[in-house]
């Protein structure tokens, strides 16, 4: 009888053991980082980190300013806007490099918001007024990004845009991961997106979500975001059904930064050129 009772005990206990694996296999969360958790382990990839020069002293002086917008986490963002002359509800939302919001940042907002008129520009600030002046600075300041927190920050310029706001994004590096999130955020108000050589989404199940195309802008010689990793976005984009036009450029990571020693005027122009029709039609503008 012992004997009896002890083969039912492990047999209970076996049981319970498969059963607790395959609801964790059903209901854990996909392994590995996501697509902006992966970028930010790429401070800790020397080559990355080596391949960015410090940036070249620069301070902005133009239109513009400053300002705060509540978040769902019951904080305040910050970000630097430029409105528009007449009212509109068209929002141009600009994203960093891993530097911060910077002047740089802040003169490309600038340049936007002149060129497209009719269309408020606010150049989002994910790291909460923090800005790098070193790589490794840079690095770190990435790295300490939490997630939940960005998100709550872009979904708080967002609801600063109000929801009747046609909302199109654009983004360098980090930005460019970031501008692709913004887009994925902001639902049905989201009518395009441009993203230069950042990290592209993996799932196909969030791609599919996209109630926009997207314009990606990448360098052929970037080891990071790779042509590798582009051929995959263009391959998953594919099979969420969503359109994406892809122009790769003989350049190196960074190509259209003027911060950048390594930046390439003709094509940083190309690339705002293509940018910026790209989103006039989305806006019109």
């Amino acid at each position: 009888m012992k004997k009896l009772l002890l083969l039912v005990a492990a047999a209970l206990a076996f049981g319970t053991a498969q059963a607790q694996t395959a609801a964790l296999s059903c209901c854990a969360r996909p392994a590995g980082p996501s697509a902006t958790e992966a970028f930010a382990l790429l401070a800790n990839n020397q080559e990355f980190v080596g391949g960015h020069d410090a940036p070249l002293p620069y301070t902005y002086a133009g239109e513009g300013q400053m300002i705060e917008f509540k978040t769902p986490d019951g904080k305040n963002g910050k970000g630097f806007e430029i409105k528009s002359a007449t009212p509109s509800t068209k929002y141009l939302l600009v994203y960093q490099e891993w530097w911060g919001l910077n002047d740089y940042i802040k003169k490309e907002a600038a340049r936007f918001a002149q060129e497209m008129p009719g269309v408020n520009v606010l150049a989002v600030d994910l790291y909460d007024g923090r800005v790098a002046g070193t790589p490794e600075e840079a690095g770190k300041l990435m790295q300490s990004i939490n997630t939940d927190r960005a998100t709550a920050i872009v979904k708080g310029a967002q609801m600063h845009a109000g929801p009747k706001a046609q909302l199109a994004s654009v983004g360098w590096c980090f930005g460019g991961g970031w501008s692709l999130q913004s887009a994925l955020l902001g639902g049905k108000q989201t009518v395009g997106c441009v993203m230069y050589y950042g990290m592209p989404e993996k799932d196909v199940a969030k791609l599919k979500t996209l109630h926009s195309d997207v314009l990606g802008l990448f360098a052929e010689q970037d080891k990071s975001i790779s042509p590798e990793v582009v051929a995959q976005f263009e391959k998953n984009m594919a099979a969420a059904g969503k359109k994406l036009t892809v122009k790769e450029y003989p350049a190196v990571h960074a190509f259209a930064n003027p911060s950048n020693p390594k930046y390439d005027q003709a094509l940083a122009e190309d690339a705002h050129q293509r940018a910026l029709t790209y989103l006039k039609a989305r806006l019109k503008a």
